[in-house]
């Protein structure tokens, strides 16, 4: 008898129940790291921001969504490499991303018991970005084609997160993203959008660029009781 019971009970909980979501924002500074500029790994140079929603589907790991926005300038003069400062070439741009994947937390992470919650954390997955198309003319940087282009990227996010409240959490975060694209700080142009008559690409052809989202978020809890809870 004890175990209809029991049988009854965990069906009446997986009926009722549901995960925790967050919905927050994000907020920080974007650096790129090409061949254009410093080389510095994080070093944000212009603004971001962004919003993010999360499904924790258990203490450990949660599904994850953003849409963050940045730009980010790179300046020859300002590098420590001695060819690039005599290049003394300055380029800037914009990145429009949407990224998914997973988050995966080191300790476990419940939002439903009182008290602190905190936990440092990994995020990667999947990420498409918009940036804009430009490229290099006898040293000048040409940007009239107001062209945009778009590539993949693997997003690899460091970051930690606390709990200030039953509702609100508070977090901070560093990620880079691995581009599948050469051409953020306009160094390697496809030649079949520039002109015949120049060779527009420079640097290193063979190393794709990366960029760097480092900032704070900001987000609210809502949901019901993780169902894994219900017996506790």
């Amino acid at each position: 008898m004890g175990r209809y019971v029991f049988f009854i009970l965990l069906l009446s909980c997986l009926s009722v129940s549901s995960q925790t979501y967050e919905i927050g924002v994000f907020a920080g500074g974007t650096n790129n790291i090409g061949d254009v500029g410093r080389t510095n790994f994080i070093l944000p140079t212009n603004y971001a921001v962004g919003g993010l929603f999360k499904w924790n589907k258990s203490k450990r790991y949660a599904w994850r969504g953003s849409v963050y926005y940045g730009k980010f300038d790179a300046d020859d003069s300002k590098s420590n490499i001695a060819s690039r400062r005599q290049r003394g070439y300055q380029v800037g741009n914009s990145i429009l991303e949407a990224s998914a994947g997973l988050e995966f937390n080191f300790v476990e992470y419940n939002l439903h018991k009182l008290g602190p919650a905190f936990t440092p954390y990994l995020y990667t997955g999947l990420t498409y970005f918009r940036y804009d198309y430009n490229y290099f003319d006898a040293g000048r940087l040409q940007t009239g084609l107001e062209q945009r282009d778009g590539a993949l990227a693997i997003p690899m996010t460091v970051g930690f997160k606390y709990r200030i409240s039953q509702l609100f959490i508070i977090g901070a975060e560093i990620g880079a993203r691995y581009t599948f694209t050469d051409n953020l700080d306009a160094s390697n142009p496809e030649k079949s959008n520039v002109s015949f008559q120049i060779d527009p690409a420079f640097g290193n052809i063979f190393s794709d660029d990366w960029y760097v989202f480092s900032g704070v978020t900001f987000t609210y809890t809502f949901g019901r009781k993780l169902c894994t809870d219900c017996f506790e």
